[in-house]
């Protein structure tokens, strides 16, 4: 015997598409929400550097061919649409210090950046989509949070584009001034590399001291 689940059902399994769409964006615009501002963040798992935050308006009639959630991306295609979307797109950047992070905590820390980065658009959305659980507090406009975002809607998958380039770019340039670590191979993460460094050379401004790894270096 087969039964049929009742048309109000959530889905048994709610897998994001094959590629992100517009789909999100569009409905809000049907809505009445327009514009609407994709945001995500790069770098809450790191041991080092900052997290970074990005928002993104996309403009409808000129998306970038091939956006998709960074980390399904290649480094050479996150560079090549990093520059298209800052090209066709309002684009807004924030990030929280490893010294904010530690203050305030990681969750607290990246929610704020994002929160900064949608205030910075040069135009004002009418509703932002935040990838994962947690809407940015203090944002003036109607807000939704949508697990999985960057696999499912283009304007977060953007954004993720954008807060991950720019973290690994300010990781290279960490490693030139902190050589020791290798910041421009594992840009913060606690790669056995990176612990071992942390052990023989002690940690630097960057490192988040309040991470379990750091906390028990004495």
């Amino acid at each position: 015997m087969s039964s049929a689940l009742p048309s109000d059902s959530p889905a048994l399994f709610d897998l994001p598409p094959a590629v992100p769409d517009f789909s999100l964006e569009s409905a809000a615009r049907l809505r009445g929400f327009w514009p609407v501002a994709g945001c995500d963040e790069a770098g809450r798992g790191p041991l080092a550097g900052p997290v970074v935050a990005a928002a993104v308006i996309l403009d409808p009639d000129n998306i970038p061919e091939g956006l998709n959630d960074s980390k399904k991306l290649t480094a050479k295609a996150r560079e090549a649409l990093f520059e298209a979307i800052f090209d066709t797109a309002l684009v807004s950047v924030a990030s929280s210090s490893p010294g904010r992070i530690d203050r305030i905590n990681i969750l607290r820390a990246s929610l704020d950046a994002m929160r900064r980065a949608v205030l910075g658009l040069a135009l004002p959305p009418a509703m932002v989509l935040a990838d994962g659980r947690d809407q940015p507090p203090g944002i003036p406009c109607r807000a939704e949070a949508v697990i999985k975002g960057d696999a499912r809607s283009l304007s977060i998958a953007a954004a993720s584009i954008i807060a991950k380039v720019t973290r690994d770019r300010m990781m290279a340039q960490a490693a030139t001034i902190y050589p020791a670590y290798g910041f421009d191979g594992h840009v913060g993460y606690g790669t056995a590399v990176h612990r071992a460094a942390i052990i023989d050379t002690g940690p630097c401004p960057l490192h988040r001291m309040s991470f379990r790894p750091l906390r028990e270096v004495e």
